[in-house]
């Protein structure tokens, strides 16, 4: 077995919770197609069509980060002239030879046998054989697969897998973007609100659409222009942090809401990998900063505004200022580790264990597959960590993640500005499975909630 899965334990709950609801409903595959397509940077990226017995076709596309780190499943990228080396002819047609003659060879009983026949298949430590953009997109065409032919909504089918409670997320709308996702001079990537205070899924997207449009406007009186990010966000000319945060407190109150930890919530990815070099050293609106200095300048944002989460506030490799962070303002604020845990459950155990943070980010394309996506959520809840399911910045129009978050019930999802139609994809599948599913509860989740 490949070191890159067992060493994961994909195990889950294949032949556990889900046999307890009806059993296995195996499916047969009879072709697999990998093509390239776009995504939202206008990049390549991998589609995967997957025909069944009963004619039908399900799908998945894999999305690309920008701001990455440097423990990620590895992509397959053509190299050479085309799309500036970015191309993905090589990994499509992965998925049409190698992967397709694996997955019709036989009736397949869930996602964690056609994930472990991927890692032998793949036979590295990463997926760089057959490409973790080729493996990601396959694995999520196979779980649709799978729950159609158990009869299942998808997200349903995801929570059989993982025993869990089906929760409608608080979706973290990014309404101002910086760092790697804009052409701006202002170092922190991320600004987003959290409709905590909605009661409903509807309620919290009417809320984030209604300031995104207040601060559309305040964008445009202030600096003329309203120019976007990767994720929808605006990006305007500002490189302070502060800058912008009270940009947000303000479209938050004109837009008739209350910036508050009760209400609409601030929610920050610095994302420090872009300007930090692992040595304690950082570079913050023209300052030099050591950790210690770091971690002041965000305890006084925390002072100032009513901040709820902080993901990668340090470092990936700068262990001693998450340390210093989680020592000194654990408990008071969520602290996400992203490039720290890049969705690895090993990684995720070593965080936990030396205490550097209390909240995991997910993407199912940093660790390869939808099996070791749900037991690095599992590892989370099995230490107290919370979770938040994210998008990634190089997006498509696929939805999964809104049904993998309100499948694993982990009550937090990052999708982008509500703006844009890879972002708002998701969350409109969040309204429309709340539509659908009226009984379901929206709001934050319990660490350990399962």
């Amino acid at each position: 077995m490949n070191d890159y899965i067992s060493n994961r334990t994909i195990h889950t709950h294949d032949v556990g919770t889900y046999v307890t609801h009806g059993g296995a409903h195996p499916v047969q595959i009879v072709s697999a197609l990998g093509r390239s397509i776009l995504d939202s940077r206008g990049f390549p990226t991998v589609q995967v069509d997957l025909e069944l017995a009963d004619g039908s076709v399900v799908s998945g596309s894999a999305p690309a980060g920008a701001s990455t780190g440097a423990h990620e499943a590895v992509e397959l990228r053509d190299g050479g002239a085309a799309f500036g080396g970015k191309g993905v002819r090589q990994a499509a047609q992965m998925v049409t030879t190698e992967i397709g003659d694996l997955l019709t060879s036989r009736p397949w009983a869930g996602i964690s046998e056609i994930d472990r026949a991927l890692a032998d298949l793949d036979g590295t430590s990463n997926w760089s054989r057959l490409g973790a953009n080729a493996v990601v997109a396959t694995s999520i065409a196979a779980s649709r697969a799978l729950a159609r032919e158990a009869g299942l909504p998808l997200h349903r089918w995801i929570a059989l897998l993982s025993g869990t409670n089906e929760t409608l997320p608080v979706p973290h709308f990014n309404v101002l973007n910086g760092g790697a996702h804009a052409a701006n001079d202002l170092d922190f990537q991320e600004f987003m609100i959290a409709p905590v205070g909605a009661t409903s899924e509807e309620e919290a997207v009417q809320t984030g659409a209604e300031v995104y449009h207040a601060l559309k406007t305040l964008v445009q009186t202030r600096y003329g222009t309203a120019g976007l990010g990767d994720e929808g966000g605006f990006a305007p000319a500002i490189s302070n942090p502060e800058e912008a945060l009270d940009l947000i407190v303000q479209a938050i109150t004109d837009a008739g809401h209350r910036a508050a930890l009760d209400d609409v919530a601030i929610a920050l990815d610095p994302a420090a990998n872009g300007f930090g070099d692992g040595d304690g050293r950082y570079r913050v609106a023209g300052q030099d900063l050591d950790r210690g200095s770091l971690a002041d300048r965000y305890g006084a944002l925390l002072e100032a505004y009513p901040i709820r989460s902080i993901e990668d506030a340090f470092h990936e490799d700068d262990h001693d200022g998450w340390a210093l962070m989680a020592s000194r303002f654990g408990g008071r604020v969520q602290l996400v580790g992203d490039d720290l845990y890049v969705t690895d459950p090993r990684r995720i155990a070593e965080g936990a264990e030396q205490g550097w943070s209390d909240a995991v980010l997910i993407k199912p394309n940093q660790i390869g597959s939808v099996s070791q996506t749900l037991d690095a959520i599992a590892t989370a809840r099995s230490h107290g960590m919370a979770c938040m399911v994210s998008h990634r910045s190089g997006e498509t129009t696929d939805t999964f993640i809104a049904d993998l978050v309100v499948g694993t019930g982990v009550g937090q999802i990052k999708s982008g500005a509500p703006a844009r139609g890879e972002r708002v994809c998701k969350y409109n599948r969040l309204t429309d499975i709340e539509a659908d599913q009226p009984g379901l509860s929206y709001g934050l989740s319990t660490k350990d909630d399962a």
